[in-house]
């Protein structure tokens, strides 16, 4: 009989991880197994890259992250992360808002980027360019660990399968849908202009449910376009990457803001004081105080005698990244369509206006019967509550509603017996009232329970829906103490700390319960659903 030799151990976690023997026996069993493939050869971390990923994953790590809060600045969220391990302090970087739009929430992006799965560090879209630097300063201590030598594998070969998502369920697998219709939801002398969107979305076969999010591919302007080939002296049908050039700025880079890449290709192209200036914004820094207003026109006007070939200039822009809209239907109300609600974004920088991509797309760009890339994002803790019977309280101003409203929908499709209640705020009643003959049929057909209305510009003082909320906080508390759900969606940096904060403050009142007391209350609904949150 042969004698059997056993296989020399794998170290795939480093001895100085914080595991026990067994735990760590069991794990480097486990990950050997996993990743290993014929012929193929494991490579364990290092001590040094064991300790950037994994130091601090002791017990109660995981647990805590003060800093996952949207209505922090960077910096302060940065303190928070003082000390901790490497992945969490990737995840204080992001923009917390959990959107999905990155393809991950918040923590799973940073895990994905400290375990060196996901390379991209610009996913991250609400935290703009302050979280892509942040990201690239962190991952150069990744980059600092020494790799690790190849280790021949020899454990018994498990055959691994790669994770595609389902098409039209991540933004890497996107599928077409068929844009329907458009409609102005303002009444004319609005200062806004916000569009209820339709698309169709049967060809793609997608389906999804309330407190989803929808992605769409959108194209920049053209107008825009020709005026930064027109800077850069070239001509529309220059071939890049297999793309004209106008088709290539048009499709496949982003065009605001300015990426610190640009003003280091600029740096390279031109000398002396506008060198140095270029390279001191490359490294975040704001020379003449304007960086934050600049987009790719703008630089190159800033820098006029500076002339990129263009096939340089498109591979220092970033890509264009999809934009993530709140759905404002339900699947199980119109099987195979799918609504938005949309506020065209437009304002004035200097004397040249500035566009909102993917919502002036929307609203004047697209065609009816044009088809798009899309993609459901599936909702982080935001959706109806599983008893049907559940009463719920939506505040939602301005576009805002746009979940509220499938919710709605969905809870009349379905025949929900839950209480309905609905707060609502705009500028101007005669004008920002959207949906609102659907609201009041609603309310007459005894759907929505309540709806209460705030306009911040009909009366000479400004007043908003955690006014509203103040003034009927004795109902609100009732519907709290008999278990509703509370949702909000709209604005991260004010309406939603304003609106949380009235919330505090009913339940103390109401609820006869200190300030400490209140906001213990108000974090336990948080920790048990009952008060979620689409915020942007």
């Amino acid at each position: 009989m042969n004698q059997i030799t056993p296989p020399p151990k794998i170290e795939v976690i480093p001895a100085t991880a914080p595991f026990s023997e067994a735990q760590r026996s069991w794990l480097n069993g486990f990950f050997v197994g996993l990743l290993s493939s014929d012929g193929a050869v494991t490579t364990p971390l290092s001590a040094e890259q064991g300790a950037a990923v994994m130091e601090g994953a002791a017990e109660g790590d995981d647990g805590d992250a003060p800093w996952h809060d949207q209505t922090l600045p960077i910096a302060e969220r940065m303190t928070l992360a003082e000390g901790r391990p490497l992945r969490r302090r990737m995840m204080a970087a992001m923009a917390q808002q959990d959107c999905g739009q990155c393809g991950y929430n918040c923590s799973d992006y940073s895990d994905a980027i400290a375990s060196r799965s996901e390379a991209r560090l610009n996913l991250c879209v609400p935290g703009g360019k302050e979280t892509a630097r942040m990201l690239k300063q962190l991952h150069e201590e990744l980059d600092k660990a020494p790799a690790a030598k190849p280790v021949p594998a020899v454990v018994p070969a498990v055959a691994v399968t790669a994770t595609i998502s389902a098409p039209g369920r991540s933004r890497d697998n996107p599928v077409e849908a068929t844009f329907l219709s458009r409609r102005l939801l303002n009444k004319k002398g609005s200062e806004k202009q916000t569009w209820h969107i339709d698309f169709d979305l049967a060809e793609g076969g997608l389906d999804y449910v309330v407190g989803d999010s929808f992605g769409i591919f959108a194209q920049n302007d053209l107008g825009l376009v020709d005026q930064i080939i027109a800077l850069l002296g070239a001509s529309h049908t220059t071939k890049v990457n297999g793309k004209t050039l106008r088709e290539a700025l048009t499709e496949d880079v982003s065009l605001s803001p300015a990426p610190d890449s640009l003003f280091e290709l600029l740096s390279y192209l031109t000398g002396g004081a506008q060198r140095e200036k270029a390279r001191a914004m490359a490294q975040g820094e704001d020379p003449d105080g304007d960086a934050a207003t600049l987009d790719v026109m703008a630089v190159l006007q800033k820098f006029p005698n500076v002339r990129p070939h263009p096939e340089a200039f498109v591979e220092a822009l970033e890509p264009l990244q999809p934009r993530l809209y709140s759905i404002s239907s339900s699947h199980n109300a119109t099987p195979g369509k799918l609504s938005l609600t949309v506020d065209c974004v437009r304002y004035v920088i200097g004397k040249r206006q500035r566009l909102g991509v993917a919502s002036t797309f929307l609203a004047e760009r697209i065609g009816e019967g044009e088809r798009l890339k899309v993609y459901v994002q599936k909702a982080h803790g935001f959706g109806l509550p599983q008893d049907p019977k559940t009463p719920i309280i939506m505040i939602g101003p301005g576009t805002g509603i746009a979940p509220f409203r499938a919710f709605l929908l969905d809870r009349k499709a379905t025949g929900a017996t839950g209480k309905n209640w609905l707060f609502f705020g705009h500028q101007r009643s005669d004008y920002d009232f959207f949906y609102a003959d659907e609201l009041n049929a609603m309310k007459t057909a005894g759907l929505l329970t309540r709806l209460s209305l705030a306009w911040s510009r009909d009366g000479e003082k400004k007043f908003y829906v955690q006014d509203r909320m103040r003034e009927v906080g004795r109902e609100l508390w009732n519907w709290l103490a008999e278990g509703a759900h509370v949702y909000i969606c709209g604005d991260a940096k004010r309406m939603a700390k304003d609106v949380e904060r009235a919330l505090v403050d009913i339940v103390a009142q109401f609820g006869a319960r200190s300030t400490d007391e209140a906001v213990s209350f108000v974090a336990d609904l948080k920790k048990k659903g009952r008060f979620q949150q689409d915020v942007y």
